[in-house]
């Protein structure tokens, strides 16, 4: 019986000469979009060529990046990926992976100062509701650089959100509310 998984509980998906993805774990056939919903989920993965067994998960993961770009919701700036590109084969080459991982893991640990500082700073405005929603999306999409641990233990539920969300447009309304009525009390 063949191996599904490493001993340490990563799926192995064989790429075939005709460009097919095969799930070992699953016996299946997946897309890169499966991959892509694996990643999300804190699944860990590796892809090897099915014929030389060679590791190819770094071009695999490049290439669901490059999907996700031409989906026209772009998070890679042109003057980032110029940059970027212009570190190959420099003295910087060596450096930049550390760097960018580092920057990633900073990022992850100060997400929930940030959002406390955004949402403390427009409390009780207009604006407040708008600033929940562009939180929840922030966190949706920093949520894909947590490990599967810290996701499950840590980061409040759809449902949480949704309820926050809906507490801060309530409380926009009812600031609305209360400038409204306010000339009307003074006649």
């Amino acid at each position: 019986m063949k191996k599904h998984q490493t001993g340490d509980g990563v799926a192995i998906v064989k790429k075939y000469a005709n460009r097919r993805l095969y799930n070992t774990e699953s016996s299946s056939y997946i897309t890169l979009e499966h991959l892509a919903a694996m990643t999300r989920a804190g699944r860990d993965f590796k892809v090897v060529d099915a014929r030389t067994e060679e590791d190819i998960t770094h071009n695999i993961l490049t290439q669901i990046i490059m999907e996700e770009e031409s989906r026209g919701e772009t998070m890679l700036p042109v003057d980032f990926l110029r940059q970027l590109i212009a570190m190959y084969g420099g003295s910087m080459q060596a450096v930049v992976p550390g760097y960018l991982s580092a920057s990633l893991d900073s990022l992850k640990r100060n997400q929930d100062q940030f959002r406390s500082a955004v949402e403390g700073a427009w409390a009780g405005s207009p604006f407040a509701e708008l600033v929940q929603r562009n939180m929840a999306m922030f966190e949706a999409a920093t949520s894909a650089f947590k490990p599967p641990a810290a996701r499950a233990a840590g980061s409040p539920s759809a449902k949480d959100r949704e309820i926050a969300a809906l507490k801060a447009e309530l409380a926009g309304l009812q600031a609305k509310m209360d400038k409204l009525a306010a000339p009307g009390d003074a006649a």
